[in-house]
């Protein structure tokens, strides 16, 4: 392995100067620094931690502690986030420190691992409204990233898409198909972006004066089984007239969801339509269903390298930045115009 004598030797620099350039340090102008990055690369120079620390202040290792439900299976986006976020902070030259949070209170485990005065920031995910651990974490001047928002309007950093944005792009589209009776299958409530999709879809609902029913919004984890028993309990309503769509939260409910449609003898997009949001996972991809799903897409890998960068420009000293994307409306076939007979004689 490398050392920075070897790399000064090569530049004819000292390995103080070479230390510095890849610390960042401002005095070492910009193109000293990218050739110091080059020969450090080629040689295969791994800087040593502990001597790191020594000179920066910091220790190139963040933290994410990870809320484990009692079924981890269902949850197809947690290796996704985690191999994009290893990738995106390896560029940096930076290692993330893995934790698991089973127990009540979201900032206990946070202060446990603060307490080992080893890591240089936190990502923060699946935030809730008015997220205890933002507070705990600025109080303490600690630099993290949320991956989302606790609130529209926030001062810290974070990056996400605009969930409310969401609901009300499914929503206007299928209000231009026709569509009035339109059901909502949300996430749970106790997470910002579900909060955030039932907000922007019931706004979308009132701006066209369209009435919603309570029980045509739902809100569970995201599952197959959760999208097949709220839609049919939706299309089996005995009070109401069915929805003609159903705007879902993830492909997985949506899954459900069309199923449910087939075992009451109905057609996608015939009878009801289907609108879902697309994080564009490798195992359920929206354009192989039958219909091709019509999605609000935004890849979860995509948050990846954001994250990483906003971080690691907190850390170095930059200020608060929030970085909101809207997601990409794919119209598809499992979207159609409003049926305009039939509908009171569904069974």
């Amino acid at each position: 392995m490398a050392t920075l004598k070897q790399i000064g030797l090569e530049l004819g620099l000292s390995p103080a100067t070479v230390s510095r350039a890849l610390n960042g340090f401002p005095e070492v102008n910009q193109h000293t620094r990218d050739k110091v990055r080059e020969v450090a690369d080629r040689l295969g120079y791994r800087p040593n931690r502990v001597a790191q620390r020594l000179v920066t202040g910091r220790s190139g290792m963040v933290g994410m502690i990870l809320k484990i439900r009692p079924d981890m299976s269902a949850d197809q986006t947690f290796f996704e986030m985690l191999t994009g976020l290893t990738a995106a902070l390896a560029a940096h030259d930076v290692d993330l420190v893995l934790s698991v949070d089973q127990g009540k209170d979201p900032v206990k485990p946070y202060a446990k691992m603060m307490e080992r005065d080893i890591l240089d920031g936190f990502i923060l995910n699946a935030p809730t409204p008015h997220d205890p651990r933002v507070d705990y974490l600025r109080q303490r001047n600690i630099p993290f990233v949320l991956h989302g928002q606790t609130a529209p309007d926030v001062d810290y950093t974070c990056y996400g898409i605009d969930n409310a944005g969401v609901s009300r792009a499914a929503v206007e589209l299928l209000v231009s198909l026709g569509h009035q009776r339109i059901a909502l299958l949300n996430g749970p409530l106790q997470y910002a972006f579900a909060h955030d999709r039932r907000r922007g879809f019931v706004s979308a609902m009132e701006d066209r004066k369209l009435p919603v029913p309570t029980d045509f919004i739902s809100g569970d984890n995201e599952t197959e089984a959760q999208g097949y028993a709220a839609a049919l309990a939706m299309l089996a309503h005995r009070q109401h007239l069915p929805p003609t769509a159903i705007v879902c939260g993830s492909t997985l409910v949506a899954a459900g969801a069309m199923r449910a449609v087939r075992d009451k003898g109905l057609q996608v997009p015939t009878d009801v339509s289907i609108v879902a949001h697309d994080d564009a996972l490798p195992q359920l991809r929206a354009v192989n269903f039958s219909p091709a799903l019509t999605v609000t897409r935004a890849p979860l890998r995509d948050a990846c390298q954001p994250l990483a960068d906003l971080l690691i420009a907190l850390i170095k000293g930059a200020k608060p930045r929030q970085q909101i994307e809207d997601a990409e409306l794919i119209v598809r076939e499992s979207t159609g115009p409003v049926p305009t007979s039939g509908l009171e004689l569904w069974p």
